[in-house]
This record gives C-alpha cells, structure tokens and sequence, in this order.
C-alpha cells in the first residue's frame, strides 16, 4: 500500500496516536435542533476541544454527532454552513492542533470544511461499499471523493470507515476484504469500530484488518477505554475516542478531563514499552 503508519505517526507527532471527539450538539435542520442559533453548540464545542486538548490527546474530530439521523448520502447546505462555522470558531481557539472533520455522511462536505478551515483530516463514515444504513441506502463513490480532494486539497488525510457501526454492506462481505479495498483505493487510514457508537470493537476484526494491512494504518473507531486499551492497542494503530471520555461514559454528556487525563496515561504507559 502506498501509505504507511510512519506517515500519519508524523502527522500527530506520536505513536498510536488518540483522537478526541467533538461531538457537536444538534445543528439547524436537525429534528431536534433548538432553534437558538449557534452560540450553545459553538460554546460547548471549544469546551470539549479544550477539556481533550488539556487532557492529552493528539488530535480532534469535530463532527455533527447530535443531528439524529443523518442524510445518507449528500449532507443538506445548513448542515454544511453551520458546521463550517463552529470548526472555525474551534480552529481560531486551537490554532495548532491537528483536526478532522466529519460530515455525516457526506466526506466531500468534510474535505470542503477540512479545507477551509485547515483541518488535516477527514473522516469517511463511508467510502468504498455501498451500505444498508439506519439513514438508508447508501451508495458511496470513491472516485468522485478522491478526485474532489485532488482539485480541492490533495493534503487533506481519508480515514475511512469499514463495516461502520449501525449499517452494514449491501454485500456481505468479510471485513479484511472492504478494509483492504479501502486502503488499495487510497484512504490514508482505515476504521474499523463496533456495532454502535461507544461499542467495544472487536478484537477479532483488528486483527482481520491488521492481517491484511501489516504495514497500513488501522485504528479503533469506537469503544475504547483505560481497561481494554493495552489489548486493543496492542493490535492497532490509533483510536478515535468518545463516550468513554465523557462524563459518566455516556456520549452525551461533556468531556471529563479526569477520564481523558487516566486515559492518556494509559495510553503512554502503552508506547514506552514498545
């Protein structure tokens, strides 16, 4: 595979690195947006992106988690324009910090936002398989997203998602087989997560993925914590990591500095001993 682990180990400046969510409270045109405007979601969001910047992680992801449920395949032009202006307002707040958008599920909105506002990566919730999602059908065309990011951006980072959680491939297929498909077809990384937000990944799929892709980037995209993360880490390559800092470990709540602070330390215990 063209890429490498070294390659986006340089761009968070550490092995294995983390990545914390933003989860951003419900955006204009989501069933349960309030109707307020942006302050409250601008407002919460910088306070999670500092709570996990001050607590150790590597890198964000700011994504429009509390728009229940999500366009499956063109994200609507208010979803865009305000998630546009909340990752700038975080942007300005944390001028240094290596960040990813993610539209769900649209990444050719995510790499527009990347671009604009100088995020370093995206997440692709789906990038090469056409998938049965909660949100309905889904028919992704990696073709059309590289090219884009090519005109657009081409520094622009794809960590893609395979057998992503609530949805499920049109075909089934074994998960090693789209994980490898992904990476051929050029993501910078691939995910691989659990059933449902905040669910433990399994184990067995890491390893599937990793048997596949020795010298590619896998990482963890749902489930982590201070418990299983010397076993899955042990297999991995980086985590992006949510409910299990939260308050209470639950994904709506605001971020714990505590839990994101023993985390991390888990997390460097891990790589001094490599």
């Amino acid at each position: 595979m063209r890429k490498s682990i070294q390659e986006i180990n340089e761009l968070f400046g550490v092995e294995k690195p983390i990545i914390g969510m933003v989860h951003l409270k419900p955006l204009p045109g989501s069933p349960i947006y309030t109707g307020k405007g942006l302050k409250e979601v601008i407002e919460s969001g910088l306070e999670d992106a500092r709570t996990l910047l001050e607590g150790g992680v590597d890198g964000i992801e700011i994504e429009n988690y509390g728009d229940l449920s999500y366009f499956p395949n063109v994200a609507p032009s208010e979803t865009v324009a305000s998630l546009s202006i909340v990752a700038h307002e975080i942007r300005k707040a944390f001028p240094k910090a290596v960040m990813g958008i993610c539209v769900l599920s649209d990444p050719i909105a995510s790499l527009s936002i990347a671009h604009c506002v100088q995020a370093q990566f995206v997440r692709a919730t789906f990038f090469t398989e056409a998938s049965v999602d909660v949100s309905g059908l889904v028919l992704r065309k990696p073709h059309e997203i590289l090219r884009f990011r090519k005109f657009l951006d081409p520094s622009i980072k794809i960590f893609a998602d395979v057998h992503i959680k609530h949805s499920a491939p049109l075909a089934r297929r074994p998960i090693e087989e789209s994980a490898y498909d992904a990476a051929y077809f050029l993501a910078d990384a691939v995910i691989i997560s659990g059933k449902h937000t905040g669910f433990e990944t399994d184990i067995e799929d890491l390893k599937k993925a990793k048997g596949v892709l020795s010298h590619f980037p896998v990482f963890i995209g749902s489930g982590l914590n201070q418990k299983n993360a010397l076993n899955l880490l042990n297999v991995a390559d980086g985590a992006i990591v949510g409910t299990s800092l939260k308050v209470e470990g639950e994904t709506e709540n605001p971020v714990d500095l505590k839990r994101v602070k023993e985390l991390m330390e888990v997390v460097k215990a891990i790589r001094n001993k490599k």
